[in-house]
């Protein structure tokens, strides 16, 4: 068991998961907007199921998908963190970053913020090389925030996402990467 990890940016906090954080959580995955580029909806089972997860994982290494709340008003937003993806994909084993946030929170920068703190957490204190990031191809708002990122496309693998029904036309994904130098490089300028 490792103590969780909390960051803080100007306007957000990324903390551990709490029960509070269930039911606007339910929402967002039971939002078909937020839900677009997923295969399906999320039942209050499967949430509730999502949520332990992550809480798990940051009880068990003090990282993973935190639990994003506005530092203003303590309103829980979505999530921002990494995670060692479960599915055997053709770049692993690696360390992703991913972020979901609820409809109301969209077009404000929390994505970019928080996952910009969450890159320095993976690159400053993890020492990881490298971070990777995947999305459906379609899913352009999440590509706009790798890009913002400063991650780079990586085309020539993209790939099919092996927990993505064959035939979906969800299951072709684009992989972005982002190595620790360049993270300096564009975090410094």
């Amino acid at each position: 068991m490792a103590t969780p990890v909390e960051l803080q940016t100007e306007r957000l906090r990324l903390r551990q998961w709490c029960p509070g954080d269930r039911e606007p959580f339910a929402r967002m995955g039971s939002d078909p907007e937020v839900m677009a580029y997923f295969p399906s909806l999320l039942s209050r089972e499967d949430s509730d199921a999502m949520a332990d997860r992550c809480q798990a994982l940051i009880q068990l290494r003090g990282w993973g998908f935190w639990a994003l709340e506005t530092r203003d008003g303590g309103e829980f937003v979505g999530f921002v963190g990494l995670h060692e993806p479960a599915a055997e994909l053709p770049f692993s084993p690696c360390v992703e970053i991913g972020w979901r946030l609820a409809r109301e929170a969209w077009g404000r920068g929390y994505a970019t913020e928080a996952a910009s703190a969450a890159l320095d957490f993976a690159f400053d204190q993890l020492g990881l090389a490298e971070v990777v990031s995947f999305t459906t191809l379609e899913n352009r708002r999440s590509r706009a925030v790798m890009e913002r990122l400063g991650m780079r496309s990586a085309a020539d693998e993209n790939f099919e996402h092996p927990a993505v029904a064959v035939g979906n036309p969800l299951r072709p994904h684009c992989l972005y990467r982002l190595g620790r130098d360049d993270w300096r490089r564009g975090s410094s300028s």
